[in-house]
């Protein structure tokens, strides 16, 4: 090899002849495809990005003045182990970066603007929704509680999985009738038990819960979106043990009365429950009448049993409660079957109740003999607000009755009377009467 072939090789410097004035300079020839003529870093910069680095073996964050810290903040990635990050960054944009980079739809304003707390709220929703018994281990669930117990206020749980369960099996020679049935029988399949979890979170106010599975296409099974009796056990027992609880909600989860009773009398005395969502279950007489005891032995303040099965006798429960209950502004009962037996019940209660701002009777097979015990009730009662009566049979006489009694009402600001046989004039009057209130809340309506 020769000796200028040497000197390429081992990155060397040679003499090259200089430029017009005659020096002579030296020029390297570099083999490293790292070298460049980019500035060195300042050594603060260097040490920054050290850190940044080596973050998750040594985390060094308070140490830093503000300008240093914000410069690591902003660098660190958001896949570090939450076991580092949790308690010791509490910077939004930091977590912000981590709300963004996982959910691609993520409005802050829903979580009173803390990226921090949407984050934990839905990391733990998300265990939650696909944890599986008997196959996820609960130390999934527990190990998160530390790391997230100050942050949760709200659970938003979309879907509970049930175990999975091996596929029945059976001889080849077995071609008996009952075998394409055997898939929807067998034994309840329990779903989450939040008896693990609720007591351990301190700042916990609200739970959605809704028992069943999403998107489970060409895999459906009626046992997808079974509550079971158990599930309800578990369930009521959290509740009663989450002291600072103030709203639930449990829709499309197939409670019936037996479970409603359950659930209910795990929540008499709650010391701090407001709001009570029972929406599109099962729900008939027996739960109603459990409801209405727990409408005096609480502080609730709105109460949804919409889409249920309540017919008079339930509803007559809850209207006794009603008439006693002094603290309730709002009762949604749309979409149940309470008739006029239930609905003059109702009626005689807004009589005697002081408190109720909002009731809502739609869709509940009401005609007129509910208009004229409505129509009395609007005379003497002096604090609802809004009444939606929508989609019942009303008919012209029961229009009219109605609009009689909203003339020597002057609280009431809004009844919903659509698609309910009235007059037209009878319509118009009531829109007439409800723009004058608006304008002049004294006048008579």
């Amino acid at each position: 090899m020769s000796r200028s072939q040497s000197s390429r090789r081992t990155g060397s410097m040679r003499p090259v002849n200089a430029a017009a004035d005659g020096r002579k300079m030296r020029s390297i020839i570099a083999e490293d495809s790292e070298w460049s003529l980019e500035l060195v870093p300042l050594l603060t910069t260097l040490c920054l990005q050290h850190i940044i680095k080596h973050f998750r073996e040594k985390p060094i964050l308070d140490e830093l003045t503000p300008k240093y810290k914000a410069y690591v903040l902003q660098r660190l990635p958001t896949s570090l182990p939450l076991t580092i990050t949790a308690n010791l960054i509490s910077d939004e944009s930091y977590w912000k970066r981590c709300c963004e980079g996982r959910w691609a739809v993520s409005d802050v304003s829903t979580y009173d603007n803390s990226w921090k707390r949407m984050f934990f709220e839905r990391h733990l929703e998300n265990i939650i929704e696909f944890f599986i018994p008997d196959a996820t281990d609960t130390k999934t669930v527990l190990d998160v509680v530390p790391l997230c117990r100050n942050y949760v206020k709200r659970l938003k749980v979309s879907q509970l999985l049930p175990p999975i369960r091996e596929s029945p099996r059976f001889d080849e020679d077995d071609r008996s009738d009952c075998a394409s049935d055997t898939g929807s029988e067998g034994p309840s399949m329990d779903h989450f038990d939040f008896r693990i979890l609720l007591d351990k979170l301190p700042n916990l106010e609200e739970l959605n819960v809704v028992y069943g599975v999403k998107g489970c296409g060409m895999n459906f099974e009626w046992n997808l979106f079974e509550f079971t009796f158990r599930d309800c056990e578990f369930l009521a027992k959290a509740l009663h043990s989450c002291k600072t609880l103030q709203v639930f909600r449990i829709h499309r989860s197939k409670v019936d009365d037996e479970k409603c009773c359950l659930l209910v009398s795990q929540l008499l005395d709650h010391p701090s429950l407001q709001e009570l969502d029972f929406s599109h279950n099962h729900i008939s007489d027996r739960g109603a009448r459990a409801i209405g005891k727990l409408l005096n032995r609480s502080q609730l303040k709105r109460l949804v049993v919409c889409n249920n099965q309540i017919r008079g006798p339930g509803a007559q429960a809850l209207a006794h409660a009603l008439s006693k209950n002094i603290t309730l502004l709002s009762l949604n009962l749309r979409l149940n079957r309470i008739g006029d037996e239930g609905g003059q019940a109702l009626a005689q209660a807004l009589v005697k109740n002081k408190t109720l701002v909002n009731l809502h009777l739609g869709g509940n097979n009401m005609t007129e003999p509910t208009a004229v015990a409505l129509s009395q009730a609007l005379v003497e009662n002096c604090t609802l607000k809004n009444l939606n009566l929508s989609n019942n049979k009303l008919g012209v006489d029961g229009g009219k009755v109605l609009e009689e009694g909203m003339s020597h009402n002057s609280s009431l600001v809004e009844c919903d009377i659509r698609l309910t046989d009235v007059s037209q004039d009878s319509e118009y009057s009531r829109q007439h009467a409800k723009i004058k209130h608006k304008h002049d809340p004294s006048a008579k309506v």
